[in-house]
């Protein structure tokens, strides 16, 4: 034993590194990273073509430059206007959008679950799914008048039929081998539905959404242009008929912003829920 020389632990190669604390990014970092910088470079090179194409006078010189829609819009903000109007076409969607994303989610479920159900729904859903919400506005003018429910009943369709299928298709997709693997290790139907089916089928759930959204606003803008008294489609077509087309642009610019912010929300949530997708692609 008196040959064995003992290693100071002071001497042992040891890797300071490997206990030093991973450093976090600093926010400006995090903010070059992030998709901000591109957005703020798009926006700003669409302003430059909206002016550019204002300046060479394209639409018979009847295109106002950013600037005179900017004022409008600064106008219609102070007077509290604006805000009147987005609010209500606001709480059409939320509702509409809502109430079909909610039914569409387990109807979705059971027609891709269950062999009977998908033969007696499915032809009901791909039939209304062929006719536009629009076309069904006489109708619900005739039964439901020109209030807020017919708005959000029309919604609320744009808004189920596209989510329904999506949940649908989600179901259906679930791969066949995780589905055999459950059973053989002894896994009921309803093990198997909530712990495979559903978590496989949420990002097809999310793609359904977000089509959704932009047919509520679709149909939302069509059915206030038709038959609203309030809401940014009526501020739109009552502009349009006195020729006031900053405000008509304000318009479709607040409609732009609103959907792209919402659909940047269900972006953040479906992140949020589908993160053991990264898991398993990283592993």
């Amino acid at each position: 034993m008196s040959g064995v020389r003992a290693v100071s632990p002071s001497n042992s190669p040891v890797d300071a590194s490997a206990f030093q604390r991973p450093v976090a990014p600093s926010p400006v970092r995090r903010l070059l990273v992030s998709k901000i910088p591109l957005y703020i470079a798009s926006a700003c090179l669409g302003f430059g073509i909206w002016e550019i194409a204002a300046l060479a006078g394209v639409g018979n010189g009847l295109l106002p430059g950013p600037a005179p829609v900017v004022r409008e819009g600064w106008d219609l903000l102070s007077n509290g206007f604006l805000e009147r109007q987005i609010l209500a076409s606001l709480q059409r969607v939320a509702i509409g959008f809502a109430l079909g994303v909610v039914i569409a989610i387990p109807t979705g479920f059971v027609m891709g679950w269950y062999h009977w159900a998908s033969g007696l729904i499915e032809p009901w859903v791909q039939f209304f799914r062929t006719i536009p919400p629009l076309a069904l506005i006489p109708l619900v003018i005739v039964f439901l008048g020109i209030g807020q429910s017919a708005k959000i009943l029309l919604i609320f369709m744009a808004a189920y039929l596209a989510t329904v299928i999506a949940v649908f298709q989600g179901v259906r997709n679930v791969d066949r081998t995780l589905i055999n693997a459950a059973r053989v290790l002894g896994a009921g139907d309803g093990v198997i539905f909530l712990r495979v089916v559903v978590p496989s089928s949420v990002p097809y759930l999310f793609v359904g959404m977000r089509i959704a959204l932009g047919n509520a606003w679709a149909t939302l803008v069509a059915a206030e242009l038709i038959a609203a008294t309030t809401g940014l489609g009526h501020m739109m077509q009552t502009a349009s008929t006195y020729f006031q087309i900053p405000t008509v642009i304000v318009g479709v610019i607040s409609i732009g912003v609103l959907g792209f912010a919402m659909d940047r929300a269900i972006m953040m949530l479906d992140r949020r829920l589908t993160r053991w997708q990264d898991t398993q692609a990283a592993a």
